[in-house]
């Protein structure tokens, strides 16, 4: 019998951070996501989930068992599309201070994107949707 291929609904990122505060501040005042679920453990954050629209982004506190020094985000950048200006999303994020890495510019296939990196090196765009 063959195997039916998968039929999802969503996909939710989870990323480990550093330093849970800065993290989500990078991603709420920086990139306009919102708290969406906190998660305490004897009264310390341990865990969130953002969203922003429809996408949801999952950021979760290091315990630094595999070592304070290991390098996270290699290998993998998160995509966000929007139908928001996207000059005004960068504008928003350079105010929060975080600094642009590439754009906004219009990509080689059309859309107008920005990228930036977040506190623990995972690499994001935001891109306008056409």
């Amino acid at each position: 019998m063959a195997a039916t291929a998968l039929n999802a609904k969503s996909l939710v990122p989870h990323i480990t951070a550093s330093d849970l505060e800065r993290s989500i501040r990078f991603y709420t005042e920086g990139l306009g996501f919102e708290i969406a679920h906190k998660h305490e453990t004897d009264g310390h954050l341990q865990y969130v989930t953002l969203k922003a629209g429809d996408a949801q982004l999952g950021i979760g506190r290091d315990d630094f068992a595999k070592g304070r020094d290991r390098v996270k985000g290699t290998g993998l950048r998160l995509w966000i599309s929007t139908k928001q200006d996207i000059t005004a999303q960068a504008e928003r994020a350079k105010a929060a201070g975080i600094k642009l890495d590439e754009g906004p510019q219009a990509l080689p296939w059309g859309p107008m994107a920005f990228a930036v990196t977040d506190p623990d090196g995972f690499k994001v765009t935001i891109a306008h949707d056409e």
